[in-house]
Formats: structure tokens, C-alpha cells, sequence
């Protein structure tokens, strides 16, 4: 089959080549995808650059979320579920078979069904972001009736945190940087959009109310809104590591009775995690999910799709493998 992948960690046009190498085999418990998208994360080309350093056993196929179809099943996996679409998550972590070539191989959990009128672009923009997006949302309890803050509504993680916070019953505002952002903020449904460069960017969104929780992707950026707009014993969840770590204004937070958690979705248990693909899936097969717009590239421009993700492209970069 014909993959992306990379020996070494570097930039992308540096250790990036598409080869011929022999497809994958599902063992016990895992499927066989024909890849029809693949979606690039920030831990992909973190993982690839050296940022965050990963072991790699002669290569490295590279990104974690992916949709296709099944063609193959391992022992002890249902083999009906031969000829499903679905969409996949995790599928290189601790693993040598990303998504970024014509087929991989994943178990057969991380496997999720991709329903009927979702498109493989949707589907593999899922995985990291959405599930990233479910956990953070609902770590702290429900938050139905509840006022959350979504930073950065226009990026995958708060396109999604946006739609799943509104699907359950969330009052959302969300901080955006640009009118281009805002109106994909607005699209994806939140009540209130605050650019946050603003001078009255705090003001805006404490007229709204006070925030409940906040879903955070720079929280030293951040923080003096967070606090500014934050009520009694709300929750700030940040996903996200900056260059420099933040100050941390501990009086403010005790004053607030605040909670701050830090989620990074490797290390989180694998019942969220499911817990997670089957409430993001049921939400797809009631149509509350929508894909940003794409950007794609095929196989042989993986060094082009990783530039563009890295350079902050407005939506979701995809390879069609």
C-alpha cells in the first residue's frame, strides 16, 4: 500500500516520503480500514516536528484520526461488521499504523460507526478534537441550564465543544479573533460571540452571565478573562500547553473557589473515551454535528497538508489517502 510516513523527527519537507510499504494485517480484537480521509491534528505534527517525542519502530505512519470503510477482521471481532463505514480515533497512539495511508489497522473499539449522511471528511475530523471537546465539556457533571465559555469557537476542539455544549442544553459564548472566525462560531451555534482582542471583551461576556465552565485552549492567554468572567465555583478545563506556562494568580482562584483541570486525551480512561464516541456518534446520526471547512491534499502533499496545519489554517486540513 502506498503510506506517508517518516524515520525521523523534523520538519515536514525534511522527513516526510509516500512509499510502498506491505499492508497491515488486523490481529485479534482489531479491524482493517481502507482510508478514505485522514484529518491532521496539532499532536500530529507535534509528534512528527520532535515537539513531543514519540518512539518510532523503523517508521512512523503518521495522525490519529481517519474514516473509511472495514474490509477485514481480526479473531474474536464480529465479522458483519465487515463493509461499515466508520470513523476511528487513536489509531497511532503507541501504534505504527496511523491514518495517513490507503489502509490501517486499529482495535476494533476505536472503529466507531460513521452513520448514514456523515461524510469521511466529517468523520475524520472527529476523533482528537470532538472527543477532546467531550471530555473537557462534561469532566465536571452535566451541563445542562449552565453558561460555558468556549476559547477559540472557530478551532476544531471549540467547533465541537460549541455543538456538544449546545446539544446538551448549554447556554455557549465563545472568543473568537477574527469576523472570518466569528461567523463560523455563529454558525456552528453559539449564543454569544466575543472577539477577545476587544477592550470589552470581559464585559461582553459577563453581561451574559456568569460562566459556569470554561473550555480552554490558551490558559495563560487566557486567564485574566477566565477569572474576569468566571462565577462562583465554576470549572476551567485547558487542553491545550503553551510555550511559557502561565502565572498562576492563586488568591483570585481561591477567592473564586475555582476548579482547574488539565486534560490530555492519551492518558484518559478508556471508558470516557467511549463513553465519548458513542454520545459524538449519536449526535452525528441526529445531524447536531457539522464538519469546519476543508482543506485537502492528497497523498503524495502530506508535507503541504502538515505546512498548512501548522501555519493555522482556518477549518481542517485533510489527506485522501
Amino acid at each position: 500500500m502506498r503510506a506517508a510516513l517518516y524515520r525521523d523527527m523534523g520538519e515536514a519537507a525534511e522527513v516526510f516520503c509516500v512509499e510502498e510499504v506491505e499492508r497491515p494485517e488486523p490481529g485479534p480484537g482489531e479491524v482493517l480500514v481502507r482510508v478514505h480521509a485522514s484529518g491532521v491534528n496539532p499532536t500530529d505534527y507535534k509528534a512528527r516536528s520532535g515537539a513531543v517525542p514519540r518512539p518510532i519502530e523503523d517508521f512512523q505512519i503518521p495522525h490519529q484520526d481517519g474514516a473509511g470503510v472495514i474490509e477485514a477482521v481480526g479473531a474474536g471481532v464480529d465479522s458483519g461488521r465487515v463493509g461499515e463505514r466508520v470513523w476511528l480515533w487513536l489509531a497511532a497512539a503507541g501504534r505504527q499504523w496511523g491514518t495517513c495511508a490507503e489502509w490501517t489497522t486499529v482495535p476494533a473499539r476505536q472503529a466507531v460507526t460513521l452513520p448514514d449522511g456523515a461524510s469521511f471528511e466529517l468523520g475524520a475530523s472527529l476523533g482528537v478534537p470532538a472527543m477532546t471537546a467531550h471530555y473537557c465539556l462534561f469532566a465536571d457533571g452535566p451541563v445542562g441550564g449552565q453558561t460555558v465559555l468556549v476559547a477559540g469557537g472557530a478551532g476544531a476542539v471549540g467547533h465541537f465543544a460549541i455543538e456538544l455544549a449546545k446539544r446538551a442544553g448549554a447556554r455557549v459564548v465563545t472568543t473568537v479573533s477574527s469576523p472570518a472566525k466569528a461567523a463560523l462560531a455563529e454558525k456552528a451555534g453559539a449564543d454569544l460571540v466575543v472577539n477577545y482582542r476587544s477592550p470589552d471583551a470581559a464585559d461582553q461576556i459577563r453581561a451574559f452571565g456568569p460562566v459556569d465552565r470554561v473550555i480552554e485552549v490558551a490558559l495563560g492567554a487566557n486567564l485574566q478573562i477566565d477569572l474576569a468572567t468566571a462565577g462562583p465555583h465554576a470549572t476551567i478545563v485547558t487542553y491545550a500547553a503553551e510555550p511559557a506556562n502561565p502565572e498562576l494568580p492563586v488568591r483570585a482562584c481561591m477567592t473564586a473557589n475555582l476548579t482547574l483541570k488539565f486534560v490530555l486525551l492519551y492518558g484518559v480512561e478508556m471508558t470516557a473515551l467511549d463513553q465519548a464516541a458513542a454520545d459524538i456518534t449519536a449526535a452525528l446520526a441526529a445531524g447536531e454535528l457539522t464538519g469546519l471547512p476543508v482543506s485537502s491534499y492528497p497523498l503524495a502533499d502530506i508535507a503541504a497538508a502538515h505546512q498548512a496545519a501548522e501555519s493555522g489554517a482556518i477549518g481542517k486540513v485533510i489527506v485522501t489517502p
